[in-house]
């Protein structure tokens, strides 16, 4: 919270917002497209959250009832309020004792949780958690006011102000033919020895509480009752008539009355209990069923037409015409049908019958694919904006849809799908399911999102997926097209080649293939393999790749779409493919546009137009309730977190990955000038000297890998000056997102600023740098920040200072910015952060730049020559001065195709 409580920083606090870190601490940051709130509000909120996320929710939950808030705020206070109710029930002066609610309960919760930071973390163990810190910090309150608990309530907000405990009891009673109902008001008493609640009728609370003191303890008892006979005719007369205090024999029209005004009574401490029978407090209401997806459709895909049908039902059962009709006839209130006694709202049900009717003669010949899915989720995007009445209504899947949905929300289950002995690798287990479910959203036609966290493997699961479509078609087949950032270009390529080599590859990049080739590439060359890989600039510039007709297309990084606007974005959504993927690592619910342009590439019109679901998503968020939006998008999701013990257990302890960058065009220009003046050097240079020479080229080819400025000197550190500022821009955006932490090693203390100052701008706050000049009294306390405060993102270290000594187990990325070309130095720097202590699984990125001395080290590291092997504890580049000057140069020249693109 250092940073959010600088002076600094306050003028931004009307963009407070909630967030919900990793390790499961709620807090309120500062965030630049939040909504604005009220200057009181926002000062509370920032002062509560300050003390912890207990105070801070029981802010949202007590004072804060009532007050307009955002949506990522509201849902945290229904959260809030559901303990503050609880404690409602608590007896004055008796020990305060909570259970916490159940798993099924705060899944409710999720289930319509809106779009936040940090929305994929919020479980229900993180929510009971939560609960937990509300406890503590109601123990803190409580002593700090000097109140019991129902005064410390009710001077938080009056609504909490339930002194009393009246109950209205009522009950069936079917030997009255004429009064069918009976009314009793009771009261509680007190608790019993075994801790249940006594029941007295309310006549004995005038007996118990006849005079003295007793006398203020009737009017608190009778304070709800006053207050909901304000808003309730038939109750006011009662309280007048002293009928309350009585048993009451009443109509069916009496009881609808009482039922009707059920949230004016709850509203005032009320509580109120009706038949046992009734499910949920209430009647049997006729509902208005319908339908859709009963048996497989004819066509798959986005254009497949399901069939609809409706009927009106009680409790399950159908009701015939005469029914319905006699049911209409009658009107409003309470109907006894079929030995139950029935609400009825004749209006809904009319208006839900005339819909459904329409919609069925709309749908003679199958109800479309989209417009089935928006009505499944409660998700109207129409117009109207009307979405159906939940309480008269019920649409569910047919059986093969639910069949279908079912296994696309649990793809766990799913049958397995075997890729064969061409996948030259074992699929996790959470790696199979992912698997099983692409195959079945492709099999069907439809489209997916494959959002696991960075290092889960998205890249072999679509590699399996591949063959498998492979292996199931024998015969020639289309291939399929893939499109990512150019900088990824080489990881597919080597993962293809390492885990299918079975598959026809084609890079369509001019990195990988000469500018004539890639100029002249045709239809009749695509055909001949079954993959193509190309980069989003390499699809503007190819117009087959968009005239193709493909039978998956892939878009990695799919966080390059997020600008419906670009063209790049266009040119991607206009991909004809039989089924579309889009992968991410980013939490793609934490922002509504991202997550609009994605589907409109992966499903297109099943949100509607950007317009429509600015519409759409305006309705939820004013009605708190995200639930249908969520529904809807939820089956063609599929996100796993590091962090997901199902996960984590499968998981290495930790993974290297190679992070290839490009040289930008000032980068190329000053490599190349350096190779030639290298060659001039090494003509006149020998013995000692010539060593000399060498060590002080490889340096510099090193620095201006890293950015033309370190070799230049000229301080200005443009970040579009380097391709592994480019790189590092694309890896830090995803971390931040997900609100981890990095280290980030080089060997240059020149560069630990820079790297800081870049990375300070993407992660929007501050974080460290250590380098050798840094105090050792002052790395403790580095150290310990980084360790301790959650909104420290990321550590810039110099690699000798940062390389030992030091326990930074709060990482779960390492950066290897520039390579050491000696693994046991990085492998000792990256083990700051795996060591003992670290409970998430480290990813290691390891910078590279393509087609430059950096690639052809890297290879040489990976072949395990001889030559490397030697040298691994003494410095590769010893030995590389004993290189022949042919050797050196081959070593050190530039492959411009590989290094840039073009």
């Amino acid at each position: 919270m250092d940073a959010l409580n600088a002076p600094d920083k306050l003028d931004h606090l009307d963009k407070l917002a909630p967030q919900l870190t990793p390790r499961g601490h709620l807090l309120a940051t500062a965030q630049d497209d939040a909504p604005p709130l009220a200057p009181q509000v926002r000062q509370e909120l920032h002062d509560a959250f300050a003390l912890g996320s207990g105070h801070g929710l029981l802010l949202l939950g007590t004072r804060l009832v009532g007050q307009a808030l955002p949506p990522a705020w509201a849902w945290w206070r229904a959260v809030a309020t559901r303990y503050v109710t609880a404690l409602c029930a608590v007896p004055e002066n008796a020990r305060i004792e909570l259970d916490t609610p159940d798993a099924a309960a705060f899944d409710a919760l999720i289930a319509d949780l809106p779009p936040m930071t940090g929305a994929e973390y919020v479980t229900a163990e993180g929510l009971a958690e939560l609960w937990n810190e509300m406890d503590a910090a109601l123990k803190q309150e409580l002593a700090a006011a000097g109140l019991p608990l129902q005064a410390f309530l009710k001077s938080r907000h009056p609504a909490w102000n339930l002194v009393g405990r009246v109950h209205f009891n009522l009950a069936e009673n079917r030997k009255d033919p004429e009064a069918p109902f009976a009314f009793l008001a009771t009261y509680t008493a007190r608790l019993s020895a075994h801790g249940s609640a006594q029941h007295q009728p309310l006549s004995q609370a005038l007996a118990e509480f006849s005079g003295g003191k007793s006398r203020a303890q009737l009017l608190s008892l009778l304070l709800p009752v006053q207050r909901a006979a304000e808003h309730c005719g038939w109750l006011r007369e009662m309280v007048e008539a002293g009928d309350i205090y009585h048993p009451l024999r009443w109509t069916a029209l009496d009881a609808f009355r009482f039922l009707s005004d059920l949230p004016q009574l709850e509203a005032a401490g009320i509580i109120v209990r009706t038949p046992k029978v009734w499910k949920a407090g209430k009647p049997l209401r006729p509902v208005v069923k319908a339908s859709v997806g009963t048996r497989p459709p004819s066509l798959l895909g986005q254009d497949a037409l399901l069939d609809f049908s409706m009927q009106v039902c009680l409790d399950g059962e159908d009701l015939n015409d005469a029914e319905i009709e006699a049911l209409l006839q009658r009107g409003d209130g309470l109907q006894f049908i079929r030995g139950r006694w029935v609400e009825v709202d004749h209006k809904a049900i009319g208006r839900l019958l005339a819909r459904f009717k329409a919609i069925e003669a709309a749908a003679e010949n199958g109800l479309p694919f989209a417009q089935a899915m928006r009505l499944l989720a409660g998700a109207s995007l129409d117009e109207s904006g009307q979405p159906l009445d939940a309480d008269w209504s019920e649409l569910a899947a047919g059986p093969w849809l639910a069949d279908t949905l079912a296994g696309l929300r649990r793809p766990e289950g799913l049958a397995q799908v075997d890729p064969g002995p061409e996948l030259q690798a074992t699929l996790r287990p959470y790696q199979q399911a992912g698997v099983r479910w692409l195959y079945l959203l492709t099999r069907l036609g439809l489209g997916a999102c494959l959002a696991d966290d960075m290092g889960l493997g998205k890249t072999i699961q679509v590699l399996a997926l591949l063959l498998v479509l492979k292996r199931e078609n024998a015969g020639p087949q289309r291939p399929s097209l893939l499109v990512a950032p150019a900088s990824l270009l080489a990881n597919w390529a080597a993962e293809a080649e390492r885990f299918a080599p079975g598959l026809r590859l084609l890079v369509a990049h001019p990195s990988a293939m000469l500018p004539a080739d890639f100029k002249a590439l045709d239809a009749a060359r695509l055909e001949d393999v079954d993959l193509v890989i190309t980069s989003y600039g390499s699809l503007l510039r190819q117009p087959v790749l968009q005239d193709f007709d493909w039978r998956l297309a892939v878009i990695d990084e799919a966080q390059a779409i997020k600008n419906p606007g670009a063209k790049q974005t266009r040119q991607v959504k206009n991909i004809k493919a039989q089924s579309r993927i889009a992968l991410t690592g980013t939490p793609v619910e934490n922002r509504l546009s991202d997550l609009w342009s994605i589907f409109d590439f992966t499903h297109p019109g099943l949100l509607g137009t950007d317009k429509v679901f600015a519409r759409f998503t305006r309705r939820l968020a004013a009605a708190e309730h995200f639930g249908p939006l969520r529904a809807l998008v939820q089956p063609y999701i599929l996100r796993r977190l590091k962090t997901d013990k199902r996960v984590i257990s499968d998981l290495p302890d930790k993974t290297e990955l190679k992070a290839w960058c490009l040289l930008s065009p000032v980068q190329a220009a000053l490599y190349q000038q350096s190779v030639r003046d290298l060659s001039d050097a090494l003509e006149d240079a020998e013995g000692i000297g010539r060593k000399g020479v060498v060590l002080s080229f490889l340096m510099r080819f090193k620095q201006i890998c890293n950015h033309p400025s370190q070799w230049l000197g000229d301080g200005a550190w443009k970040a579009p000056d380097s391709g592994k500022f480019a790189r590092l821009k694309e890896l830090a955006e995803v971390i931040a997102a997900k609100q981890e932490k990095v280290l980030v090693f080089t060997q240059f203390r020149e560069t630990t600023e820079p790297l800081a100052a870049f990375l300070g701008s993407i992660f929007g706050r501050e974080g460290l740098v250590l380098h050798g000049g840094t105090p050792v009294a002052k790395r403790r306390e580095l150290v310990r920040r980084f360790q301790e405060d959650e909104q420290t993102p990321f550590f810039v270290l110099s690699l000798k200072a940062g390389g030992a000594g030091l326990n930074l187990t709060a990482a779960s990325h390492v950066i290897h910015f520039d390579r050491w070309w000696n693994p046991a130095v990085e492998n000792q720097a990256t083990d700051r952060a795996f060591r003992i202590g670290q409970q998430r699984n480290v990813l290691v990125h390891k910078f590279i730049c393509r087609g430059t001395v950096e690639d052809r080290i890297d290879q040489l590291i990976e072949s395990k020559q001889q030559l490397v092997r030697d040298v691994l504890e003494g410095g590769a580049e010893l030995l590389l001065t004993e290189m022949s000057d042919r050797e050196l140069l081959d070593l050190v020249r530039l492959d411009i195709h590989a290094a840039q693109e073009n």
